[in-house]
């Protein structure tokens, strides 16, 4: 006799909860039931009779069944460390925050657990009903995650998106529904609380810092207290990314999507929660028994390499929240696909962030606090070589984000960038007091005692470019206080150098200057005149050389004023406890390794826009005026006789007179 059942699934409704991340707020959307749309399907209740006769089934589809029934029983033991709920379990509220937004693939539900006998009773979840089937392998594997990752639950309830359970009708079957229930860290992801108006003081509510803690951390120094405000709310949270990347990368994973759409702030803990480990992915999945330790090495080291990189454009959106436009973020994108050096930010982001500011360029501030170690912690995050970024550990002990009261001892290279930084700051203040050029003349001092490439052959790579000057200690760029007869505006100054194919050692210097005559009377308050540009050709060997200290007699009739009180200056500095910690030079060296550079003969042009009424004096004078303000050495580019310091955003070049050139690297975005 046939046996006829019926059987009937839980009823799921397809709901209009997709959430567009472009929206700049954090309201609700009201859901409705899609009742006669045709972009999603709406699952229902159907009915299915099963036809059957006794001892007619084949010997080969009982194994199947039993295959079939036993797969099914090993994916849910895999999957045994999390609950399987029912829809019963939950009660669907109506409404939906445009922070939970997720995927196409995706729909998102805010519920709240009626089960009586669940721990989770009246507890608020999200429910994320995966569609596709690329959706429902992420779903598998942020529950296969959690097996490894909820060894340690303190860490992991504090700095992950927890993941409670799942709904599915069938393990096996790739049409059924799949739905993660994971937990409801807060209805806004970072970049939401970002985009806010009053993101500063809402953060700081929810963070629970009170006022006596904002007051506390204001002071006088640059930017004053809304940047210090700033500053520690972005330490807070950077500290609270890095620790829990960390931990995913302590169990052999990389999250590979960090972005702030997937961060989360829960009012609970005040911790940072990263987003659901759908796409995390394992450092090592060859066979250990294969030879393939250093291969595994590799691909640890180049995930985890990607996702500091992530933690780089999120902390650059965190600080510079002009990046927030997608315009600029995507020459902010671009700046860095093209090759260009990221420790050159600076120089690219004052031209691009400042002319678009609204926000009072707080971010430039905030990251030159500190001798600009937000640059160097920037920098080193984005680094285009995967091998020269920074791990977690070491971001966390960076100075950028360790307070006043954490001391922490700085590498070689901190030392060097903080010390160009400082150099680049009192530059661009064109206030060239006595104390301020003895101060400059004395960081140029330190940099060259802490060259980081002495040897001509690390100069090959590093030399090639555009370099702007930004001081001279023998020459004070700019008008003074001096009446000449012809007033000369002077634009900017370049030197380019460029490699010669053969000689490897060969190159090509090109000095390019702009400037402008101001022929009128009322050049005080009117700049504009008749523009002229001055090139000096010249080539250049490079061979290595060494840089003498002299005795203290000869200096005086050697070196100007300056470049001897910063000589003494750094041999006291350098002698003291504080620098002999931080310095490993037990020893002033009597000199130093530098890069020789022997010029060839050059060739001088000169070019005016329009002919100064023809009068051939005003344009003698005119030169006369430019070559008074501008040093000697972009002239004659035969009186640069070596270098004495490189890297990759600055160059310090030294005359035949002892003055030294400071120069800093201009990309093509610059």
């Amino acid at each position: 006799m046939a046996a006829i059942g019926v059987y009937s699934t839980p009823k799921m409704e397809y709901v209009e909860g997709r959430c567009i991340s472009s929206i700049h707020s954090s309201t609700s959307l009201k859901l409705w039931p899609m009742i006669g749309r045709t972009g999603f399907p709406i699952r229902r209740k159907r009915l299915e009779v099963n036809c059957s006769l006794p001892n007619t089934m084949s010997p080969l589809e009982s194994e199947e069944d039993a295959a079939t029934l036993s797969s099914s029983d090993s994916l849910e033991d895999e999957f045994s460390h999390v609950t399987k709920f029912k829809m019963s379990d939950f009660k669907i509220r109506n409404r939906v925050s445009i922070g939970l937004g997720g995927r196409g693939d995706e729909i998102v539900f805010e519920a709240m657990v009626n089960d009586p006998h669940s721990p989770l009773y009246k507890t608020r979840v999200v429910l994320r009903q995966l569609i596709s089937p690329r959706a429902k392998r992420r779903g598998h594997r942020a529950i296969e995650v959690l097996k490894r990752l909820g060894r340690r639950k303190l860490m992991y309830h504090s700095y992950s998106m927890q993941v409670h359970g799942y709904i599915c009708s069938s393990m096996i079957d790739e049409n059924s529904s799949f739905t993660l229930v994971h937990g409801h860290h807060g209805s806004a992801s970072l970049r939401h609380w970002l985009q806010r108006s009053d993101w500063l003081p809402t953060l700081e509510a929810t963070l629970s810092l009170d006022q006596e803690s904002v007051r506390r951390v204001g002071d006088d120094t640059i930017g004053g207290p809304a940047i210090s405000r700033q500053l520690r709310l972005i330490r807070i949270l950077m500290r609270d990314l890095l620790i829990g990347v960390n931990y995913v990368h302590s169990h052999g994973l990389a999250h590979t999507e960090l972005r702030l759409e997937n961060l989360h702030i829960s009012a609970v803990d005040k911790h940072i929660k990263v987003g659901i480990l759908g796409n995390a992915s394992d450092f090592n999945e060859a066979d250990p028994a294969d030879n393939t330790s250093y291969d595994n090495m590799d691909r640890r080291r180049m995930m985890i390499a990607f996702d500091m990189r992530c933690v780089g454009f999120i902390m650059a959106k965190m600080v510079l929240r002009e990046l927030m436009d997608p315009t600029i973020f995507a020459k902010f994108k671009a700046f860095l696909t093209k090759g260009n050096d990221p420790s050159c930010l600076r120089e690219f982001l004052l031209h691009a962030v400042k002319r678009n500011s609204s926000v009072g360029n707080f971010g430039i501030q905030i990251l030159d606090r500190n001798w600009g170690a937000g640059w160097h912690l920037l920098s080193v995050l984005l680094a285009p070589k995967p091998l020269d970024r920074i791990s977690c550990l070491n971001a966390l002990r960076h100075p950028f984000l360790c307070g006043p009261k954490w001391r922490v001892n700085p590498s070689i290279d901190l030392i060097r960038w903080s010390l160009g930084s400082t150099t680049v700051r009192i530059a661009e203040e064109y206030i060239y007091g006595q104390q301020q050029r003895s101060r400059l003349a004395h960081f140029v001092e330190l940099m060259e005692m802490l060259n980081p490439y002495p040897k001509p052959k690390h100069w090959l790579g590093l030399l090639p470019g555009k370099w702007r000057l930004l001081y001279c200690t023998g020459r004070h760029i700019g008008l003074t206080l001096r009446q000449p007869s012809v007033r000369v505006l002077i634009g900017e100054v370049y030197l380019t150098m460029s490699k010669v194919s053969q000689p490897k050692t060969t190159f090509s210097a090109a000095s390019h200057i702009s400037f402008t005559v101001m022929a009128g009377r009322d050049w005080a308050h009117d700049k504009s005149g008749v523009g002229g540009e001055l090139q000096v050709n010249s080539f250049f060997r490079l061979r290595a050389g060494r840089r003498l200290y002299l005795e203290e007699e000869t200096i005086s009739s050697k070196f100007p004023s300056a470049t001897q009180d910063a000589q003494a200056s750094v041999l006291k500095r350098l002698s003291s406890k504080k620098w002999r910690k931080a310095i490993p030079i037990y020893e002033i060296p009597s000199s130093l390794s530098v890069a020789k550079l022997v010029s060839d003969e050059i060739d001088v042009m000169m070019s005016l826009n329009k002919p100064l009424n023809g009068n051939m004096e005003v344009a003698q004078k005119a030169i006369q005026e430019v070559r008074t303000q501008i040093p000697p050495e972009m002239f004659d580019l035969s009186k640069i006789v070596c270098g004495t310091y490189l890297d990759s955003r600055l160059l310090v070049l030294r005359s035949v007179n002892g003055s030294a050139l400071f120069f800093h690297r201009c990309t093509n975005d610059s």
